[in-house]
């Protein structure tokens, strides 16, 4: 049976291991590292986490696991149950038991981890993101007054294309954000940093945006394919007109962005992708 892995944070209980036994001589830090090099080894890792037993047990650790896929977290559950892996003595390795009755909310993927699980499957070259458009809200005709004793803010919106070749599958995404600028601040350069980091919000809220309309397929024969499940509100918006309209129709509240993992900017060279845009005008 194919399976299917989407952009989101995994909360499956068939998706997270539970390991304990872990002894306690080395430190938290170098038994997650320990623990990621074991594991990684049966497939992408969404997240690895140690912690120290309850006071009423002997002292030790234990870890929670998260995969994306549910295939590699049951084989590596098979091959390191009752193994040392890396100490002197056997750890026990369980898949999580958690009550899966209730459907939790899914969380959306960082424009980061969205990237590694997309570079994991499709390949660094098997796929490309282009901005299609990255214009600033703040000042546009036709908006709002702002509220009294609220303080001014740079927004930004951003629209990009998440491209397939090989599926022939193409994917837009939207993104908004928001910087607020504080009065005493003062300087130009302040004011440019501020403007910088508001548009490469918009760019990563916009490239999450266009991976969550995907969704990866693994075969069992191990081949991956891909499905594409536009939102109602997609638009393709590669004119301005178009654009316009996306505007008013996915306009989303600002506290929505808090919900999703921090984002690091770091993580997304804007310059390069500026450059890109200017080539495609």
């Amino acid at each position: 049976m194919a399976e299917l892995i989407p952009f989101v944070v995994p909360t499956q209980s068939d998706k997270v291991l539970l390991v304990w036994d872990l002894s306690a001589g080395p430190q938290a830090e170098n038994l997650s590292h320990s623990l990621f090099t074991v594991f990684s080894q049966f497939g992408l890792l969404y997240s690895v986490r140690v912690f120290p037993n309850a006071a009423v047990a002997r002292p030790g650790f234990y870890a929670i696991i998260k995969f994306y896929s549910s295939r590699d977290a049951q084989r590596a559950q098979k091959a390191c149950d009752g193994k040392p892996l890396f100490q002197t003595s056997p750890v026990k390795v369980r898949l999580s038991t958690r009550h899966t009755a209730v459907r939790h909310q899914a969380f959306a993927l960082n424009s980061s981890r969205c990237q590694e699980l997309a570079n994991y499957y499709f390949g660094f070259t098997g796929w490309s993101k282009r901005i299609v458009k990255l214009q600033e809200l703040s000042g546009l005709e036709g908006e709002a007054p702002p509220v009294p004793g609220q303080r001014p803010s740079l927004r930004f919106l951003c629209a990009v294309e998440v491209v397939l070749p090989l599926y022939g599958c193409r994917s837009p995404g939207v993104g908004v954000a928001e910087e607020p600028l504080h009065q005493l601040e003062e300087g130009q350069s302040s004011f440019l940093i501020k403007r910088k980091t508001a548009q490469k919000l918009a760019v990563q809220s916009a490239l999450s945006d266009a991976f969550q309309k995907l969704a990866i397929v693994v075969l069992e024969s191990g081949k991956v394919a891909v499905e594409y499940r536009p939102s109602e509100e997609s638009i393709d918006a590669a004119s301005d007109e178009e654009l316009h309209g996306l505007i008013q129709v996915s306009c989303l509240p600002w506290n929505q962005s808090s919900q999703r993992e921090e984002e690091c900017l770091s993580d997304f060279s804007l310059e390069e992708e500026e450059l890109k845009l200017q080539e495609l005008r």
